[in-house]
């Protein structure tokens, strides 16, 4: 199969021919012909599969074929989790529509909202956009969604992560219900079904992986060693296996700041890229660990989340994720395109259940290797994968048993009454008042006590 037999018209197959691609991907070859045909798509496809041209390419085609867009008018809205993806996807849209009369725009938090809305008065044939930054531009008169035509969730399970149902409830509630949907997602969890069930219309559902399964041109191994020892490990890898493009994988922001001082501190260049970093920092890391003048990233899944870097030769879990699936995620940023790659995670024995969970996901074990000078006192226990295991069912929890005195439940929480109110007796009670019972009062007896 070829891209011309996908049904795209020649100035869209000469921009695809200059990025140096002949033969669409799966994912290209299944989505591009539903989207032409104007059907809603629900797609899963793992990162560097190339779902970002199995969209971008026949909503460029679909386009072409209509009117130009109006002051403030968007025709094409794609909505990205994080700056870095909006970026990298509004890359793609110009590359590939380089030969068309077609317009596009990029926004996103973190810089100036400014020059963004005068960019949005002559109006975008397509829109990439954050949420955040969508809805202040939205509400601030600077966007119209009446003409809008297509809409594009990318990463439509990271968005759920990171919070944003919210900003897409708002958003779905002010675009016009007549329009084309199109949902890519690196899995469908059940979380996105039921988003999607409101969202899209009879969609082409389209799985180009087993769900959350790894690449077999991935080579994966995992390093037990001492928590202290992972940073000195770490060096130690990269100068003797001479990798000079590391994408290090950091659990917390702190955490990616101090490694990568580190590193700097040992002879090896790096750069951090998280959350806190400013949109200018963030660009500038990539740019230079794109171009080879810094030899490690070191980042946060969050941060991480869309880069499109090719050719990756090596990834390092120096944290393993809380989340299992997102080291199916992680170690997908190697092994791209056929390429072969290199997943390594330092692991210590604190991790031994994350991996245990990880392993039971991917169904394998990973290949354990102990690195001379580095093997850890605290020896990582094996973590018993099995796969024909189950997982165990979350039992609720019983309700202790209660004992009663008085008619009141034993260690109950009695509702105090308020001075002048009406006790059971019906009889008025005042500040102060003594208690006029014949019975001494019982206190309650708390549950197991006597």
């Amino acid at each position: 199969m070829t891209f011309s037999s996908l049904g795209l018209s020649a100035p869209i197959l000469k921009a695809v021919a200059e990025e140096g691609y002949e033969t669409p991907s799966p994912i290209q070859s299944k989505a591009i012909p539903a989207v032409l045909e104007g059907r809603d798509v629900m797609a899963a496809a793992q990162t560097g599969t190339g779902k970002t041209a199995g969209f971008t390419l026949p909503i460029l085609e679909l386009l072409s074929r209509g009117t130009r867009v109006g002051a403030n008018e968007v025709r094409t809205l794609i909505l990205t989790p994080t700056r870095e993806l909006a970026a990298q996807v509004g890359d793609n849209v110009l590359s590939y529509s380089r030969h068309l009369p077609l317009s596009s725009a990029v926004v996103y938090g973190g810089v100036k909202v400014n020059p963004q809305m005068m960019r949005m008065r002559r109006g975008a044939d397509i829109l990439v956009a954050t949420p955040g930054r969508l809805l202040d531009l939205y509400n601030q008169h600077a966007i119209r969604f009446n003409k809008l035509e297509i809409l594009v969730l990318d990463e439509a399970d990271r968005m759920l992560d990171m919070g944003f149902i919210h900003d897409i409830k708002r958003i779905l509630a002010i675009l016009p219900k007549q329009r084309q949907t199109l949902m890519f997602s690196a899995t469908f969890s059940d979380q996105i079904r039921t988003l999607a069930k409101g969202l899209v219309n009879d969609p082409v559902e389209i799985s180009v992986s087993p769900r959350n399964t790894t690449a077999q041109t991935v080579t994966q191994w995992i390093s037990p060693v001492d928590k202290k020892q992972k940073p000195a490990l770490l060096a130690h890898l990269i100068k003797h296996h001479q990798w000079e493009q590391v994408l290090v994988f950091s659990r917390t922001k702190h955490g990616a700041n101090k490694l990568s001082r580190y590193l700097d501190d040992k002879g090896i260049t790096s750069a951090a890229i998280h959350g806190n970093k400013s949109q200018g920092a963030r660009t500038k890391a990539l740019a230079d660990f794109k171009s080879g003048d810094v030899r490690v990233l070191v980042a946060t899944d969050i941060a991480a989340r869309g880069l499109d870097i090719d050719q990756l030769p090596q990834v390092v879990n120096f944290d393993l994720p809380n989340v299992a699936e997102d080291y199916v995620h992680r170690i997908g940023r190697t092994g791209r395109a056929g390429a072969t790659g290199q997943a390594v995670s330092l692991i210590c024995a604190d991790e031994v259940e994350l991996l245990s969970a990880i392993e039971q996901l991917i169904k394998q074990t990973l290949e354990r290797k102990e690195v001379h000078g580095f093997t850890p006192v605290n020896e990582l226990p094996e973590t018993g994968y099995d796969p024909n295991r189950r997982p165990k069912k979350i039992k609720k929890p019983k309700q202790p048993k209660t004992e009663y005195q008085g008619g009141h439940r034993a260690g109950g929480n009695k509702p105090h009454k308020k001075p002048g109110s009406t006790g059971s007796s019906g009889r008025q009670t005042s500040p102060g008042a003594k208690q006029r019972s014949r019975k001494p009062r019982v206190s309650p007896v708390k549950a197991g006590t006597r």
